[in-house]
């Protein structure tokens, strides 16, 4: 791919250190490019890493993650997203562990991510920590991303309750992330409703933006402190240009005691844009309707054969009698 000065959606973003003279961990970059083969498709990859391990290590670790993921992804072939997602994860996992067991100062750093590649307008992502994804569609704001906490996973298997997670002490207890000894695969799930399934999340994956959405990327300095409902209060109502230095401004004002970043991307109106990856994209955030015409239409047919086979056995009846 080539990097073009200028993306086809509109792009702000910011990040501060907080209010308690913390180092800043928090690293991000977005990047435009265009594919130099056939099409010339545009695309954007937004890239946002908090990093964890104290010291120096945090911040080590979340550059290290920004800047080879973007590399590896700049230099793969745009037609297999999801894979070139997957590998860039998996190389930079690696990379940071090779990294912190040559600098002793850095053992144990590591790194959340959540990155959004939106190639032409279909949106493909991956995260590891608890980093956040959102799309809001109008008057609706919908959190993409699955928290990979201690108290995310206590809340799916019941022990806790929604109301006691809230400032939890386990609450930034982070159960996977880059850097880890364990497995470092990218949660490719995005959930666009709360009753779907693992599979079905995965299948979003390729999701159409259409002209007005906007993507929220945000570090856990910002959605410790603002509510979902406050973040789409502020897409709603403030300038684009003001957006990511208001929340950020909110989260400050109740205390600011962690680094803060938000990343916002607009698809403008009107938006000249192709769909090169899949056939069908998912259009808009609601599960697919079944075709009732179609099924009626088969229930036709197996209502006219049981009346045909019973018609067969009245007559079969009236000639043996």
């Amino acid at each position: 791919m080539i990097q073009v000065e200028r993306a086809h959606l509109k792009i702000i973003a910011a990040t501060h250190p907080g209010m308690h003279g913390k180092m800043n961990e928090d690293r991000y970059v977005v990047t435009a490019y265009r594919s130099n083969t056939g099409a010339q498709i545009p695309s954007v990859l937004a890239l946002l890493a908090d990093g964890i391990g104290g010291h120096h290590g945090g911040e080590v670790a979340a550059q290290l993650a920004v800047d080879n993921i973007n590399k590896y992804i700049a230099n793969s072939p745009i037609d297999q997203p999801l894979q070139v997602l997957k590998q860039a994860f998996t190389h930079t996992n690696q990379l940071i562990l090779n990294y912190s067991k040559d600098n002793q100062s850095l053992v144990g750093m590591g790194t959340t991510c959540v990155c959004a590649w939106v190639i032409g307008d279909q949106l493909f992502a991956a995260y590891l920590g608890d980093s956040r994804l959102y799309l809001q569609r109008g008057a609706e704001l919908l959190r993409l991303t699955t928290d990979h906490t201690w108290v995310q996973e206590a809340l799916v298997k019941g022990l806790l309750l929604p109301e006691q997670a809230k400032g939890h002490p386990n609450a930034h207890i982070i159960r996977r992330f880059l850097g880890s000894m364990n497995s470092a695969d990218p949660d490719m799930r995005l959930r666009l409703d709360d009753h779907e399934t693992d599979f079905q999340a995965e299948e979003n994956q390729g999701l159409c933006l259409l002209p007005g959405d906007r993507l929220l990327l945000c570090s856990d300095g910002l959605t410790d402190l603002v509510s979902d409902e406050e973040i789409l209060e502020a897409l709603n109502n403030q300038p684009f240009q003001s957006s990511s230095n208001w929340l950020i401004d909110l989260a400050n004002q109740r205390g600011g005691h962690d680094n803060i970043t938000v990343i916002v991307l607009e698809v403008p109106q009107p938006a000249h844009i192709t769909r090169p990856i899949r056939n069908n994209p998912v259009v808009r955030p609601t599960r697919p309707q079944k075709d009732f015409s179609s099924s009626a239409s088969r229930w036709m047919v197996i209502l006219l054969i049981l009346a045909i086979i019973l018609l067969a056995l009245l007559l079969f009846y009236q000639f043996t009698r």
